[in-house]
């Protein structure tokens, strides 16, 4: 399962490594909401919202899995579901919150996280396998 970091360069590992650690934080994050207030964790936003934000609990897991696997795929999950969890988030902090980027801590740490994902990918990528 980890054979591939002997042969990657360290800079990569790491990279993968920190990206999916902070992916399985994203899955605790996510279980512990599901698990205390169900899918519908924030009486505020939409169902529709909810139920993205609970299905991460599962895709933070196998992005994360994908990642220490040295997979491509787990790459592409990444700037998937970053691409698509600021998305929602920035909607529903400025769109149903009408809060501001100023304001939220939480979406700035995820501004960040996003642009580094989004940052890296490409240069991880290239020497993860299919």
């Amino acid at each position: 399962m980890i054979t591939w970091m002997h042969r990657t360069p360290l800079r990569v590992v790491v990279v993968c490594v920190v990206t999916a650690g902070l992916f399985l934080f994203g899955a605790v994050v996510h279980v512990t909401d599901l698990l205390r207030h169900g899918l519908q964790a924030y009486e505020w936003a939409p169902k529709w919202l909810n139920i993205y934000w609970s299905s991460l609990a599962l895709l933070d897991l196998l992005a994360a899995a994908l990642l220490i696997s040295g997979m491509r795929r787990g790459t592409d999950l990444a700037c998937v579901i970053m691409a698509t969890d600021l998305a929602a988030n920035w909607y529903a902090i400025h769109g149903i919150q009408h809060s501001s980027l100023a304001a939220q801590p939480g979406l700035q740490r995820l501004v960040v996280f996003t642009a580094f994902v989004l940052g890296t990918a490409p240069f991880v990528r290239r020497h993860l396998t299919s």
